[in-house]
């Protein structure tokens, strides 16, 4: 493969996805030396259920040295929550013990445990313009060349075309890269909910007819 390719995702793209995934886990930078004793754990909740769930809205970013990105979208965020909470999270938690003792001496990884057991199902008001949400996240050697906007707008066409009216994503606000990329393709912010580096801000978008 000679080329960057966006295409949609198929079975067999799970591990590299989950790679992408870890590669950006650390509020947008490489998140690898904090994830070392369960690389996937970040994945399988922000990729793996997407590509289970809502294939139609999962895009593959591929070049010759393999998965370098992706954009994944749920069509009607409460659906795809339920479905979550019936079908994905009874397996996470029965895998992964909750952790215990004083949260500020959590590794990341008993962090995310945590989140197995306690999800956070937020979504910004008002819900009916903003149903669909959306999830990026490029390899560095992919970033700065278009390809994020690219996906961005597809998938956005995607749920236009499925009639949606609109969008939301959250982001850390220490992701300061992130925002500017959400502003620049149109989304204003919402809401800002926690406090701090982790604090969660919330943007939309809505969709021309």
């Amino acid at each position: 493969m000679s080329e960057v390719q966006i295409r949609p995702a198929r079975p067999g793209d799970e591990a590299g996805a989950y790679h992408v995934c870890l590669k950006t886990g650390n509020f947008g930078a490489d998140g690898e030396p904090f994830y070392r004793e369960d690389p996937e754990a970040l994945g399988r909740v922000f990729v793996g259920p997407y590509l289970a769930f809502e294939p139609e809205f999962s895009l593959i970013l591929e070049d010759a040295a393999g998965v370098c990105g992706y954009a994944l979208a749920a069509l009607d965020s409460r659906q795809f929550f339920a479905r979550y909470e019936a079908e994905w999270r009874p397996r996470l938690c029965a895998s992964h013990p909750e952790p215990s003792g004083d949260p500020a001496g959590w590794t990341r990884v008993q962090q995310v445990y945590s989140w197995y057991h306690h999800p956070d199902y937020y979504c910004p008001e008002p819900y009916e313009r903003y149903p669909s949400h959306l999830h990026i996240d490029l390899l560095e050697r992919a970033q700065g060349r278009g390809f994020g906007r690219r996906m961005m707008e597809d998938v956005m066409d995607r749920l236009r075309r499925k009639g949606s009216p609109g969008a939301h994503l959250g982001v850390f606000q220490a992701n300061t890269r992130a925002m500017g990329f959400y502003k620049a393709l149109g989304f204003s912010e919402l809401v800002r909910v926690g406090s701090g580096a982790e604090a969660c801000v919330y943007f939309g978008r809505t969709f021309a007819p």
